[in-house]
């Protein structure tokens, strides 16, 4: 969780595992390009510092998020990808869109970790204003894309653990 005193970029906990082997999509949203090129470019650059080659990372764009849902499950259909990260952002406006939008992306997603069985990454900036958005992006609580990134990572080294 972002704060003040939490840096998303941080990475806490367990060591991250090697994960050269495996291969990562990443769907990303084009609405409020400005937040969702860093936060792309952020899960790119930490995938790379962790040791995945660019052959191993495939990135498609959606319009917006709430399209971000069938791009995933698109990618896990039509590639051999072992964890799909989500970009996207979606900020307060004056109407009830951002919560109908909000709630059927995480719920879509929820989905597709249950149906395909495999990491489908939530990293869907909600915020309530562009300055919340960009301070998420890269800005003072550093990338929520490196975050979703870390995430996917960990959920690989977590199934691997099982077999």
């Amino acid at each position: 969780m972002s704060s003040v005193k939490n840096n998303l970029s941080v990475v806490k906990g367990s060591s991250v595992p090697d994960v050269s082997q495996f291969i990562f999509g990443i769907v990303w949203a084009e609405w409020n390009t400005e937040i969702t090129v860093a936060m792309r470019d952020g899960a790119i650059k930490t995938l790379k510092a962790h040791g995945v080659t660019d052959d191993n990372i495939i990135v498609r764009s959606v319009p917006g998020s709430f399209e971000l849902t069938l791009g995933a499950q698109w990618m896990a259909e039509a590639t051999e990808v072992d964890a799909v990260i989500c970009i996207g952002c979606v900020i307060q406006g004056e109407t009830k869109h951002f919560d109908f939008i909000c709630s059927a992306v995480a719920n879509g997603i929820t989905e597709l970790n249950i149906e395909f069985s495999m990491p489908f990454i939530f990293g869907v900036l909600t915020t309530n204003d562009q300055q919340q958005a960009i301070d998420r992006a890269g800005g003072k609580h550093g990338n929520k894309g490196d975050e979703a990134a870390i995430t996917a990572i960990k959920m690989l080294a977590l199934e691997q653990s099982f077999e």
